[in-house]
């Protein structure tokens, strides 16, 4: 199993982060070991920035290579809301040298994934929203995305074999922050919570 990540899928999430928005999808890997399970989140202590980026995220249902886009929502069965946690301060000290993000992203338990939702209830109009203890940080809807998801699996594809389990997340509406030790996280798909989490 692995996990594909988009970055860069909405237009506002790219300005916040004074980013050049993509002519075509751009995906990073985070490994196995960054799937967190379970209510409590040990925050890192190599990171003095952590923060949330609330996503849908996508499972994949069969083996797939070189995806055509009109038959990519058949290697589909199920989603939710999850959360690509960053360490901000490694990333930004990545990028001013230059180097690649893995150090930033990948690490362990840095992948929350919520409920999983059977592919028959997704609309690309119903929003999805993290709240922060209590409050609204992030919402945002499939439809505002700047590749959809029959165009990320068709593209991911061609350069990576998709296979059963895979989850793709694609991607953050702008509101990103930081996580503070005591925070409270729940992810919501329209009224429904498919996740909520305590950082300690």
């Amino acid at each position: 199993m692995k996990i594909i990540c988009i970055g860069r899928n909405y237009t506002e999430h790219a300005a916040e982060m004074k980013a050049e928005v993509p002519e075509k999808p751009v995906f990073f890997l985070k490994p196995e070991t960054a799937l967190h399970k379970g209510y409590e989140y040990l925050m890192p202590e190599f990171t003095q920035d952590l923060h949330y980026e609330a996503e849908l995220v996508f499972r994949i249902s069969k083996p797939g290579k070189s995806i055509e886009e009109r038959f990519a929502m058949g290697y589909v069965d199920a989603f939710t809301v999850g959360l690509d946690l960053t360490a901000r301060d490694l990333q930004a000290e990545c990028k001013k040298k230059g180097l690649p993000w893995e150090i930033a992203k990948a690490f362990d338990f840095s992948a929350i994934v919520g409920e999983w939702l059977n592919i028959s209830e997704f609309d690309i109009e119903q929003d999805f929203h993290l709240n922060v203890n209590n409050q609204i940080r992030q919402k945002g809807k499939a439809k505002n995305m700047l590749f959809t998801l029959p165009q990320i699996v068709s593209y991911v594809s061609k350069f990576i074999t998709l296979k059963i389990g895979d989850m793709i997340f694609t991607g953050t509406p702008e509101g990103v922050g930081k996580i503070n030790g005591g925070d409270v996280l729940e992810g919501f798909y329209g009224k429904k919570s498919v996740f909520k989490h305590v950082f300690r």
